[in-house]
């Protein structure tokens, strides 16, 4: 499960995404965000590798989920998705990537939507996060995942003759998978009131 280092990141994934985040399609606030980290999970690496994490920010636009990969080196050929690099002080230097981007990240998501994996708590090591929930109706595993593409409310992941993955950007509390769905994940996060809501994370459609 994953281990969550009690130290400093320098500089902070919210002072990161501050930058990155605007210049995003699916991003509708501020050129210059007063981000919240509103919640999320994460998922394991079966390699113990790479750090993934599924975060919820907000700011007076609404909430947008942005999944995220660190690494300790540059992930080839993925110079376009990276976020920004930090100093960790437990684990030194860290390239910080849009997971979507990031293959070890979709294989994992692959695997929790079909409940070979599960859900781990985003500040807590060794938790499993029960807020997280995922349903899955496919009678074959889900094919690699092609190139994300962005739009101005998702990321969508074509499988050539299979389904298509869409990745929920932009969330809206209280939403629900379509009756099509093969597979669907939700979550929740807490708004600037305290309350908690739940969205839609991600849905499994097929073509």
């Amino acid at each position: 499960m994953a281990v969550i280092h009690q130290t400093y990141v320098k500089p902070t994934k919210l002072e990161l995404l501050t930058t990155w985040l605007p210049t995003r399609p699916w991003y509708h606030g501020s050129p210059k965000p007063e981000l919240v980290k509103a919640g999320g999970f994460r998922l394991d690496d079966p390699e113990g590798e790479v750090g993934i994490e599924f975060m919820v920010v907000t700011d007076g636009s609404g909430a947008y989920l942005v999944p995220l990969t660190y690494r300790a080196a540059p992930l080839p050929g993925a110079e376009h998705a990276l976020v920004g690099t930090m100093e960790h002080g437990v684990l030194g230097p860290r390239w910080a990537y849009d997971g979507c981007h990031d293959p070890v990240l979709t294989a994992g998501l692959a695997a929790f939507i079909e409940g070979r994996v599960e859900a781990q708590a985003q500040s807590v090591s060794h938790t499993l996060d029960r807020e997280v929930a995922r349903s899955w109706t496919g009678t074959a595993p889900i094919p690699a995942l092609g190139a994300p593409n962005d739009t101005d409310e998702t990321t969508e992941f074509a499988v050539p003759d299979g389904p298509t993955l869409r990745l929920h950007r932009v969330l809206a509390p209280g939403s629900t998978a379509p009756e099509d769905a093969i597979g669907q994940v939700t979550g929740a996060w807490s708004q600037a009131d305290g309350t908690r809501v739940r969205a839609l994370f991600a849905t499994l459609r097929p073509n």
